[in-house]
C-alpha cells in the first residue's frame, strides 16, 4: 500500500505510461477472475463428490453408534445371569456390598452380576422378567442432603420421568445411609416406593443401612433374611456351597515395559505425565501447593491452611463447591504389610477378572506393582469388612484364630458382637489383624482382591473464585489418636495434605485433585443477608462466601449483612483465620462477628447459645430480611443443636407451636434458604 501511495504521487508519469499500466492492471483482473472461478468450481466439485460419497461408506456409520454397552438384559442372556445387582455408590461400599451379594447367588444356584447404573439403559427393567427366575436388587447410597450418588443421576432422573410398566419385575432394595443427615436413606426409600409404583414386585422387604451405628452389621443382619425369602420366592434350596470363590487370577508379569505398568494413576496411563483436561474423578489435576501453614497457635491439634495452584487446568469453581483429592497411604504401612507376608512390593502383576464378560477387568488399574496397589489403590487403614475376615480365615494355620475370623464374618449374635469389639471399636485395621494374628499370612495378590479402593478425600472450599481464580484452598485438621489396642492410628489424608510442603519443582508437592459441584451457594442477589454458622473447620466455605462478598463490595454492589457464627475450644490456641476475619470485620464486609470459645470458661459455650443469645436479632434477618442460613461442620451434634435452636427462635418469635416452628423451618431447606454442608 504504501507504494502505490508513492507512485500516485509521481507527477512524472507520462499518459502512455499510464495506458500501459491500465492493459497490464485489466490482464491482472481478468488472471485474477479466471483463477476465482476455477478455484470455486474446483471446490464445489471436490465437496460435492464427498457429499456423494458418505452414503457409500457404511461403516462409518456404524461409529456413530453408542460406545455404552447399555443392554444388561443382553448381557445376562449371554452369560446365563438371573439376578442383576444395581448399586448407586459414591464411596465404594454400595459397591462392595453389591458385589457381595452377586457373588452369594451361587449358593442358591442362582448367577448374580453387579451392575453401575451409569453404564446401562434402566428403561430396560421392563425386559428383565424374559430371564427365568430373574431378579433386579438395588444397593443405593444417599448422598449428601438426600441425593442420588453422581452414578445414579441418570437412573433417579429415569424414575422420576418414568411411565414404565414394570409389572413383570421382582425386586429388592438395600439403602445405606446416616441417621445424623436429616434426609436419611431417601435415594433408597425412593426406589423401593417408585418401583412400586410403577408395577414392580417387591420380594423383600427395604433394608436401611445406618452408617453412624454400624452399617456393616445391618447389611448382614437384611442379606441374612434376604437370601431365604429368594429361595421361598423362586422354590430353590442353598446348595451349601460356602468355598472362596476368587473373583480375579493372578498374573505376574516378569519381562513388562515399564511405560506400559500404572504407577498411581487413577484412569489413563501416565495421565499424571501428560495431563489433559477437563479434569475430574478418573482424571485428577495434579495441582502444585503453594502454601502449608499451621493455623493453630496451640494444643495437641495440628490446623492447617492449604493453597492449591490450578493455574492452566481450566478448572472453575464456585464459592460453596468441594475440592476432591486423592490421598496416599502411608509408606511405612505398606512396607510392613509387604514384610509380614514376604513379599517383594516391587513385583509387576495384574489381577485379571475371571468374569471375561465383566465390565470391571480389573479391581484397580494394571499391571501395576504391589507397592502401587497398597500405596494408592487400597484401603488399608480402615477396619476390614466380615467378607474380608471370611475369605482370609481359610489361611490361617491355627485352628483358634480361624474360628475366631469364621466366627467374626458368621451373622450369630455372638460372632457380630466379637466383630464390634475386636475390629470395629478397636479400629484394627488390616496391617493390626495380620499382626495380632501371627498364623494368618494370606497371599498377598488375594489380600489385594479383597481390600476396597482407596477413596477420594472431600473438602469445603476456603476461598472464593472471584478472588483466587487460580487457586483452591483448604482447611482441614489433622486426625491421629490411639485405639484401645494402644496403635496410633493417623487419618490417611490429612497427614499425608500435613507432608505437603511447598516446593520449587519437586513431585513432593503434588496432589491429585479434582472439583465437585454443591448446591452449598451464596443467594443471587448480594443484598439478601447471610446467618453463616460453622465452628471449627466448618468456617472452611465461610471464607470463601465472605471473599466474594468483600468482592462484590468493591465491586460497587450493595451487599447485605453477613453475620458469622464461629467457634472453637480456645481463644487463643484454635481461633482459625482470626486475623483474616477481623480484617473483614474492620472493612464493613463482616456485619457481625459471634464467636464461641467452648473451653476458655467453666461452663462450654457452643454456637447455638450465641443463637440463643442473639434471638431477636436472628428471627428480625430471617423474617423481615429473608436471610439465609448455612450450616456447617459435625452432622451428629452440632448441625442437629442449631436446628433446634431455630425451631425454639421461630416458635417463640413467629407465635407458633412446636410442628408449626419445624415445617417453617422444613420449608426454609426446601426454598433452599435453609442449607447445610455437614459431615459425620
Amino acid at each position: 500500500l504504501t507504494a502505490m501511495g508513492e507512485s500516485s504521487m509521481d507527477p512524472t508519469i507520462s499518459a502512455a505510461d499510464s495506458a500501459a499500466q491500465q492493459d497490464s492492471l485489466f490482464s491482472m483482473m481478468d488472471v485474477f477472475l479466471i483463477s476465482l472461478i476455477t478455484g470455486l468450481f474446483t471446490y464445489w466439485f471436490f465437496f460435492r463428490k464427498k457429499k456423494e460419497e458418505v452414503p457409500d461408506l457404511p461403516k462409518m456409520q456404524s461409529v456413530a453408534a453408542p460406545v455404552r454397552d447399555s443392554s444388561f438384559i443382553e448381557k445376562m442372556k449371554k452369560t446365563g445371569r438371573n439376578i442383576v445387582v444395581f448399586y448407586g455408590s459414591q464411596t465404594g461400599t454400595a459397591e462392595e456390598f453389591a458385589n457381595r451379594l452377586s457373588k452369594d447367588a451361587h449358593r442358591y444356584g442362582l448367577r448374580g452380576m453387579a451392575a453401575d447404573p451409569e453404564e446401562y439403559d434402566l428403561s430396560d427393567l421392563s425386559r428383565l422378567s424374559e430371564i427365568d427366575k430373574s431378579l433386579a436388587v438395588f444397593c443405593m447410597a444417599t448422598y449428601g442432603e438426600g441425593d442420588p450418588t453422581d452414578n445414579a443421576q441418570d437412573f433417579y432422573d429415569w424414575l422420576q420421568e418414568a411411565d414404565a410398566d414394570l409389572s413383570g419385575l421382582r425386586f429388592a432394595v438395600f439403602g445405606l445411609g446416616n441417621k445424623t443427615y436429616e434426609h436419611f436413606n431417601a435415594m433408597g426409600k425412593y426406589v423401593d416406593k417408585r418401583l412400586e409404583e410403577l408395577g414392580a414386585q417387591r420380594i423383600f422387604e427395604l433394608g436401611l443401612g445406618d452408617d453412624d451405628g454400624n452399617l456393616e452389621e445391618d447389611f448382614i443382619t437384611w442379606r441374612e433374611q434376604f437370601w431365604p425369602a429368594v429361595c421361598e420366592h423362586f422354590g430353590v434350596e442353598a446348595t451349601g456351597e460356602e468355598s472362596s470363590i476368587r473373583q480375579y487370577e493372578l498374573v505376574v508379569h516378569t519381562d513388562v515395559n515399564m511405560n506400559k505398568v500404572y504407577t498411581g494413576e487413577m484412569g489413563r496411563l501416565k495421565s499424571y505425565e501428560n495431563q489433559k483436561p477437563p479434569f475430574d474423578a478418573k482424571n485428577p489435576f495434579l495441582a502444585q501447593v503453594t502454601e502449608n501453614r499451621k493455623l493453630n497457635e496451640g494444643g495437641e491439634r495440628h490446623l492447617m491452611h492449604l493453597e492449591l495452584d490450578i493455574s492452566n487446568s481450566k478448572i472453575r469453581y464456585e464459592s460453596g463447591d468441594h475440592v476432591a483429592v486423592y490421598p496416599a497411604n502411608d509408606s511405612s504401612l505398606v512396607n510392613q504389610i509387604g514384610e509380614i507376608l514376604g513379599t517383594d512390593l516391587d513385583t509387576v502383576m495384574s489381577l485379571n477378572n475371571l468374569d471375561e464378560e465383566s465390565n470391571k477387568k480389573h479391581p484397580f488399574p494394571c499391571p501395576t506393582s504391589y507397592r502401587t496397589a497398597l500405596t494408592y489403590y487400597l484401603d488399608i487403614t480402615n477396619p476390614p469388612r466380615t467378607n474380608v475376615l471370611y475369605e482370609l480365615a481359610q489361611y490361617a494355620t491355627d485352628a483358634g484364630e480361624q474360628e475366631c475370623l469364621r466366627k467374626m464374618a458368621s451373622s450369630a449374635a455372638e460372632g457380630k458382637a466379637l466383630y464390634l469389639s475386636w475390629v470395629v471399636e478397636a479400629r484394627r485395621n488390616i496391617l493390626a489383624i495380620l499382626q495380632d494374628m501371627p498364623s494368618l499370612r494370606p497371599p498377598i495378590d488375594h489380600l489385594c482382591e479383597l481390600l476396597p479402593r482407596l477413596q477420594a478425600r472431600y473438602y469445603s472450599i476456603a476461598s472464593s473464585s472471584k478472588v483466587h481464580p487460580n487457586s483452591i484452598h483448604i482447611c482441614a485438621v489433622t486426625v491421629e489418636y490411639e485405639t484401645k489396642t494402644g496403635r496410633l492410628n493417623k487419618g490417611v489424608a490429612t497427614n499425608w495434605l500435613k507432608n505437603k510442603v511447598p516446593d520449587q519443582n519437586g513431585s513432593s508437592s503434588l496432589v491429585p485433585m479434582y472439583v465437585r459441584k454443591s448446591q452449598f451457594r451464596l443467594p443471587f442477589k448480594p443484598s439478601t443477608p447471610v446467618i453463616m454458622i460453622g465452628p471449627g473447620t466448618g468456617i472452611a466455605p465461610f471464607i470463601g462466601f465472605i471473599q466474594e462478598r468483600a468482592w462484590l463490595k468493591q465491586q460497587g454492589k450493595e451487599v447485605g449483612e453477613t453475620v458469622l457464627y464461629y467457634g472453637c475450644r480456645r481463644e487463643h490456641e484454635d481461633y482459625l483465620y482470626r486475623d483474616e476475619l477481623a480484617r473483614f470485620q474492620k472493612e464493613g464486609v463482616l456485619t457481625q462477628l459471634n464467636v464461641a470459645f467452648s473451653r476458655d470458661q467453666a461452663e462450654k459455650v457452643y454456637v447455638q447459645h450465641l443463637l440463643k443469645k442473639n434471638k431477636e436479632n436472628v428471627w428480625k434477618l430471617l423474617n423481615e430480611g429473608m436471610a439465609h442460613i448455612y450450616v456447617c461442620g459435625d452432622a451428629r451434634n452440632m448441625a442437629r443443636d442449631v436446628q433446634n435452636t431455630f425451631y425454639e427462635i421461630v416458635s417463640e418469635f413467629g407465635n407458633m407451636s412446636q410442628p408449626q416452628a419445624v415445617d417453617y423451618v422444613k420449608k426454609l431447606m426446601t426454598k433452599g434458604r435453609y442449607s447445610l454442608d455437614v459431615w459425620s
